[in-house]
């Protein structure tokens, strides 16, 4: 993935909602449906830093990688490891209906809790628990995925030296909302002092 070699449309840019990612790709991997195209890649990410992710997934828009993977406790690589943040953002359809939740989480270099926050950010989407794919899937008899710990993750690094804001500086007027901005400065609170 990322050499070129995806046959897809001339003028086909990869830009996919949150919903999107949900709804169109995730829930379909976890059905065992096919997606197309079929642009998002299974990766193990976990033992990789986020800069060696290029060439192995799809770059999107503004270096976002995109892939597939299996959730674990641990989201730790030889360099550093991933610290989520905040709590899990829920991902509604047009219809206000719940299909799954949104985990935001940030690339430390080091050994935890004593790491270097970097500007490499991951959002990764599962599923919603009420969700009834990983059910279908047990019911066909698939054991070897367990659509409970698929994950689909987006990677990238934000722009800028600035730590405070986590909005698009490209100029192409896409910034996170105030609650995303919210979620993913919940882990400057442990800097704070408060009285006894």
């Amino acid at each position: 993935m990322g050499d070129g070699n995806v046959n897809l449309p001339p003028g086909f840019r990869f830009y996919p909602t949150d919903e999107e990612l949900v709804v169109h790709f995730l829930y379909r991997k976890a059905a065992l449906l096919p997606c197309h195209p079929d642009v998002i890649p299974d990766l193990d990410l976990y033992p990789y830093d986020p800069w060696e992710l290029s060439g192995k997934a799809l770059e999107g828009i503004n270096n976002h990688w995109y892939f597939f993977s299996r959730r674990t406790p641990n989201r730790i690589s030889a360099n550093g490891y991933w610290k989520p943040l905040g709590v899990d953002e829920p991902i509604f359809t047009g219809e206000s209906k719940k299909v799954g939740m949104k985990k935001y989480l940030v690339f430390y270099l080091g050994e935890a809790p004593t790491g270097i926050k970097t500007n490499w950010v991951m959002q990764e989407y599962r599923l919603s628990d009420s969700g009834s794919s990983s059910r279908s899937s047990r019911k066909k008899g698939n054991s070897k995925m367990d659509s409970s710990r698929l994950v689909l993750c987006r990677v990238y690094e934000r722009s800028g030296g600035s730590q405070g804001s986590f909005c698009d500086e490209d100029g192409d007027g896409t910034e996170l909302s105030c609650l995303d901005e919210v979620f993913l400065s919940l882990d400057d609170l442990d800097e704070i002092s408060l009285p006894n």
